[in-house]
């Protein structure tokens, strides 16, 4: 059997080190098996603590989510806190979600923290991320941790961290954490048993006021009352949602809510789906069927965590539809100003956000209502950064990202599926109370604003060449802009990781206007005269780039939907095509 030197070198450490007899043993079995894959995925590197915590499958071995790794994280973590506030009474909260082994992972976290001082604050159960991020500021946190793996399958587990402010870490705390996470290297260094006097148990009083937050978004709280009937179906998909979505339904007024029977219960084996996914249909289904059975107005689900939310439309042809990121969002953000303006609460100070390569729509229908509109990097803890800088100066309407994370106010530093759910519901009730269907509602906003359609396309590619021809990918691009995409002929060019945009018509190079939630990133983004979208990303956690298409056109009327949609779904193809994106 012939072992990678890393390998080789980390399963010898872990069989000689002070691992408990159970690892030992799994170790021995495998090599006596003489199972070099198990092995070498298990023991090649270190499971990876990035900028925002970790993720990977959970097992033995160095690079799988266990107690070794999550008390490697741990502590790493409680060293930095220890550095950062000295002389500082330091507390963390802690939730977890559904998942095989989160409660564990969760209480060794805790333990950890206890035994450096550090007083640990944690959910008895499991509850939604974004209840977490609340509760680091209820409570005066120094920090937060959520043990998730979010919407992957179930094979995983993973580490979530936050800081002061409720949102994910920033820099530069996010990088010197990572740096003191990779300092532990021997379990020798790490303290795993817990001091009883700093372990505090949350309280079931965090979870009414999380819910009166989340009622204080509501917007139109009598129209909700006359729609109190509205069918709603709802789905946790065997994670956290279970514990707060109905609650803040109830909250709101609507009183007509199914809860999907079979995947109501918690469960980190995800029975009935493939993956717990509300992206995915087949995620979907059980909800899609019960709304079919009973005639429903809407279908909402819940990802394992609740940060995240799928929901689906009836077409005029009495048949489901789900929607996508951009367009949820969207119409989250549709309803709102809408609401606002109505409720007469736009002063001209308020303000929403997104990420620059969520939809543009987005950008239209703020200027429009005289809102101003921040454009971040990816991920929710730039839209955070954005709120944090303008507190007291601003106020933060909603916004979101078009891999169906939304946010609706700031008592919450995260994406936010339980208030994102709420005003879902409050939307419909809005609709139908003006004598529309939600489809209608859909389509109205694009009649008035224009019709805007995003496709994603995500290019696998794996190992050391993969990683290489990523980087040529993009190289490619930024020595070789294209002329035109779809026949229209590109503008504009922004380069974000040297944060220049050049006019590819004039030729003229500038900077990329400075603003919160922009920093060195490697993103490539083309303008073309015709409205179109077209931006290269890698990912910074799997072997894949990322191409976000936006497209646009006009839908004068709501019969004409299925045509413009199928059209623009067509250019989407046609795009990637072009692009050679394979």
């Amino acid at each position: 059997m012939k072992l990678d030197k890393t390998a080789e070198k980390n399963i010898n450490k872990w069989l000689k080190g002070k691992y408990d007899d159970e690892t030992k043993a799994t170790i021995q079995k495998w090599i006596d098996e003489g199972n070099e894959t198990q092995l070498t995925d298990s023991f090649y590197k270190n499971l990876e603590f990035g900028t925002g915590g970790m993720r990977g499958e959970i097992g033995v071995g160095s690079n799988r989510m266990n107690k070794y790794t999550v008390g490697a994280a741990t502590q790493g973590l409680a060293n930095y806190l220890n550095k950062v506030y000295p002389d500082g009474d330091i507390k963390v909260a802690i939730a977890h979600d559904s998942r095989n082994f989160s409660p564990e992972f969760a209480q060794i976290a805790a333990d950890i923290f206890s035994s450096n001082g550090i007083t640990a604050y944690l959910y008895p159960e499991l509850r939604p991320t974004p209840q977490l991020s609340f509760t680091v500021r209820e409570l005066g946190c120094q920090a937060g941790l959520v043990i998730t793996a979010s919407h992957n399958p179930r094979e995983y587990n993973g580490y979530k961290v936050y800081w002061n402010d409720g949102s994910q870490v920033v820099a530069p705390h996010d990088k010197n954490i990572v740096e003191e996470v990779n300092a532990i290297t021997t379990i020798s260094k790490i303290k795993f048993r817990g001091i009883k006097k700093r372990l505090k148990t949350i309280q079931p009083a965090l979870d009414k006021k999380y819910l009166k937050a989340v009622k204080g978004i509501s917007v139109s709280p009598r129209i909700n009352r006359k729609q109190s009937d509205l069918k709603i179906v709802f789905s946790p998909i065997h994670g956290t949602g279970i514990t707060m979505v109905p609650d803040a339904l109830k909250q709101l007024g609507f009183e007509n809510v199914t809860v999907v029977e079979e995947q109501a219960t918690p469960d980190g084996n995800f029975p009935t789906v493939v993956y717990p996914n509300p992206e995915e249909r087949e995620a979907m289904s059980m909800a899609l069927a019960k709304a079919k059975e009973i005639d429903a107005d809407l279908v909402i689900a819940t990802d394992p965590d609740a940060d995240r939310v799928g929901m689906a439309v009836k077409d005029p042809k009495g048949e489901w539809q789900l929607l996508n990121g951009n367009q949820t969002g969207s119409l989250i953000i549709y309803y709102l100003l809408k609401a606002w303006r109505k409720a007469g609460k736009l002063t001209g100070s308020e303000f929403v956000a997104k990420t620059i390569v969520t939809t543009d729509l987005i950008d239209r229908m703020a200027e429009k209502a005289g809102v101003k509109c921040y454009n971040t990097l990816t991920g929710f803890k730039y839209i955070a950064q954005v709120i944090r800088e303008t507190e007291g100066q601003e106020q933060f309407i909603g916004g979101g990202e078009e891999s169906y994370g939304y946010l609706i106010g700031d008592k919450v530093r995260d994406k936010d599926a339980v208030a994102a759910c709420a005003i879902i519901a409050e939307l419909t009730a809005f609709a139908r109370h003006n004598g529309n269907s939600l489809f209608d509602f859909l389509a109205d906003m694009y009649k008035q604003y224009g019709f805007f359609y995003e496709g994603l396309i995500s290019v696998t590619k794996k190992g050391k060449s993969g990683a290489e021809e990523i980087q040529k990918m993009m190289a490619d691009f930024r020595s070789n802009p294209p002329k035109s995409i779809a026949g229209s002929e590109v503008t504009l060019m922004k380069d974000y990781k040297s944060l220049t945009q050049k006019d590819l018509i004039t030729g003229e190079e500038s900077d990329i206007p400075k603003a919160m939630g922009i920093e060195s990133s490697n993103v490539l983004q083309f303008f073309t005269k015709d409205g179109t979208k077209f931006t290269c990303r890698p990912s910074g956690t799997e072997p894949k780039i990322k191409f976000y298409v936006g497209v646009q056109d006009k839908l004068v009327n709501k019969e004409d939907f299925d045509e413009v949609l199928t059209r623009l779904k067509a250019k989407v193809e046609g795009i990637k095509n072009e692009m050679n994106l394979v």
